[in-house]
């Protein structure tokens, strides 16, 4: 239990940290919304499977992966704006298996 809870307090910081930069930008509030369930379902997973392989590696992984598909959709009509998400998704992504590992087995 306390693994889903780090994953999903990690997943909420990197939610508002994706998110200010959008609502400087004055994105939609139905992308702020996706982009911070997102990564709350990110953090979610990564604290809760068990690849044997450190945390910054997880993270990645698993956010470019549950990233691909809104990847798509977006880079179809609007391929610049691709970059920045890869950006955001690799500090973020590798930072949320950071913490998430680093919590998870301090509290344990």
């Amino acid at each position: 239990m306390k693994k889903i809870f780090f994953g999903l307090l990690v997943g909420a910081c990197a939610g508002i940290i994706d998110v200010v930069p959008m609502l400087i930008q004055k994105l939609s509030w139905d992308a702020n919304i996706s982009a911070f369930s997102t990564w709350v379902i990110i953090g979610f997973f990564i604290a809760t499977n068990d690849l044997k392989i450190n945390g910054i590696v997880k993270g990645l992984l698993i956010s470019f992966l549950i990233i691909i598909p809104v990847t798509i959709i977006i880079g179809w009509k609007e391929p610049v704006v691709l970059l920045p998400i890869l950006i955001m998704t690799t500090i973020l992504g590798s930072l949320c298996g950071f913490m998430t590992e680093k919590l998870v087995r301090q509290k344990t």
